[in-house]
């Protein structure tokens, strides 16, 4: 099948990665779009991991402010250069990282960052119900695993799924900029301040 500049832009459109780099995946996936999609998301995570450890002590403090002022979230992402933090693809996705925080609403960045008390709630909750249910005893963990799975990819921001494309995750958003730009980025810290919460 011949590669159209059409299916490159529709690839690039949905994972953000070059245009070469998108060619050369639909080429190796003798062009089919989702297997090029996860080849694509594959290699993003190879760069991103490789370039996990390098220090982020240059980046971008973004804000998003919702509607009538009532809800306003700052977020710090963290890049290894000056010349990337000036990067509008950079800022750009800092800015889309404040409107996932203020839509999506997370409890922290990484499942690690989870309050370990949260945690510990959720997974007594989700062992009360399993046993009121009726569930036999070893079968609990199980159910109290898939559901502890469920709960961080609600309430982690890396795991979340992006507002503005459910197929992706804050995470393989990330590690696209990353396999693009070529630099470690980091989301350090965020806040949300909501009126009335």
């Amino acid at each position: 099948m011949k590669i159209t500049s059409k299916m490159v832009k529709e690839l690039r459109d949905k994972t953000n990665a070059g245009m070469m780099d998108c060619k050369k995946a639909l080429t190796e996936t003798d062009c089919d779009m989702e297997k090029a999609i996860d080849l694509l998301r594959q290699k993003g995570l190879a760069v991103a991991q490789k370039r996990a450890g390098r220090a982020t002590s240059e980046g971008f403090i973004a804000t998003y402010i919702h509607g009538d002022g009532k809800l306003g979230v700052m977020v710090e992402v963290g890049c290894e250069t000056d010349f990337v933090a000036k990067n509008d693809g950079f800022r750009a996705f800092a800015r889309d990282v404040a409107m996932q925080i203020a839509a999506a609403s997370p409890a922290a960045i990484r499942r690690e960052d989870v309050a370990a008390d949260l945690v510990e709630r959720e997974r007594e909750i989700y062992r009360r119900q399993a046993l009121d249910s009726g569930k036999p005893e070893n079968i609990v963990d199980k159910i109290i695993s898939g559901k502890m799975e469920k709960f961080f990819s609600e309430v982690t921001l890396m795991e979340q799924k992006f507002v503005k494309d459910q197929d992706l995750s804050i995470q393989d958003l990330l590690n696209g900029l990353v396999a693009k730009l070529g630099e470690n980025i980091t989301i350090k810290r965020f806040s949300r301040l909501q009126i009335g919460a």
